[in-house]
This record gives C-alpha cells, structure tokens and sequence, in this order.
C-alpha cells in the first residue's frame, strides 16, 4: 500500500467473495467494486424482488463510501448489471433516490448471468478533491 493508493473495507458492506477488496482510493478517485444483495452481518442475499435487492446493493455501497469518507453525491459514474432488462424500471426506481442531485454517469448492461445468481450488481467510481 503506497501514500497514493488505499485499500478501503467495511463491516457495514459484505466482505468480498474473492480475491479483491470493497474499494480502492487512488489519489482522489475512489473505485467500489460491484456490491450485490448481501447482508453484511450473514453474507446471505437479501430480498424477495428486485427492488429489495437494488436497495440491498445500493446501502452496501453507501457503506463503503461513507467508510472511505465519500457520499452519494461524490459518485462521478456508476455500473448497472441486470440479470434481466425488464428489471431495469424497478431498479432505475431505487436509484434515483439515493441519487437525487447531480446524478453521475451511467450505463445500465444486461448480462447472462452473475455471482450468486442475483439480479442486480452495481459499481461505482467516487471523486471529490
């Protein structure tokens, strides 16, 4: 770990499921990996419908972001996986309101599958001088 490169992770958000951590700040940029459903106590998916998983994800990531002293509105640019692009309203729902000012950049993919068969991922990138 050098001065210009930190690792970040939290209690509050799911340990990785593999060989990388939560975050990475880099000078100013801070890089969250893709957070899914997962209860940071259990590690176990958390909700019933896709919107339930969306705020899952979405509270892990604000963990992480408070944890490296970042916040919503310092999310220059997210990711948005779907298992399905008919989840996409629902989740698009959940979204705007965790971002409600100056929404960061985005792209929203359909894939064919992801980790733990969930719905939903989501990663950000988080900048502030």
């Amino acid at each position: 770990m050098s001065a210009n490169k930190t690792i970040i992770n939290t209690a509050k958000a799911p340990a990785p499921i593999g060989p990388y951590n939560q975050a990475v700040k880099a000078g100013d940029t801070l890089y969250i990996s893709g957070q899914i459903a997962l209860s940071p106590q259990t590690g176990e998916l958390v909700g019933s419908s896709v919107a339930d998983e969306a705020r899952q994800v979405l509270d892990n990531l604000g963990a992480i972001l408070a944890e490296a002293g970042y916040a919503f509105s310092d999310v220059v640019k997210t990711t948005i996986f779907l298992r399905d692009m008919g989840d996409f309203a629902a989740v698009n729902e959940v979204y705007g309101t965790y971002f409600t000012e100056q929404a960061p950049a985005r792209e929203t993919v359909a894939v064919a599958g992801l980790p733990k068969n969930v719905r939903v991922e989501i990663s950000a990138i988080a900048w502030k001088a």
